[in-house]
């Protein structure tokens, strides 16, 4: 499952340097997470940065994007081997 960014977002600009898979930019209004290259940072991190340096608790689980823990490593292995 990919994570998303709520509008309940700041703009504090923490989340996005701790994106192993540069999956977090700056938006129109808020910080967004493209869903492609989300991983939960599986294959780099047990947990999602994004979520642990967070100051108001605005990045949950993407319900519009399920995936299994397979299909996020799946996902991270393609990643890398693009950027080799």
């Amino acid at each position: 499952m990919a994570l998303y960014i709520t509008d309940e977002c700041i703009n504090c600009d923490v989340c996005e340097p701790e994106c192993p898979n540069n999956a977090i930019s700056e938006g129109d209004e808020i910080y967004e997470i493209d869903p492609a290259l989300c991983t939960e940072c599986v294959g780099h991190y047990d947990e999602p940065q994004c979520q642990q340096v967070c100051p108001v608790d605005c990045i949950p689980k993407d319900p519009g994007h399920v995936e299994s823990e397979a299909q996020l490593m799946d996902k991270y292995e393609r990643i890398m081997a693009a950027q080799a």
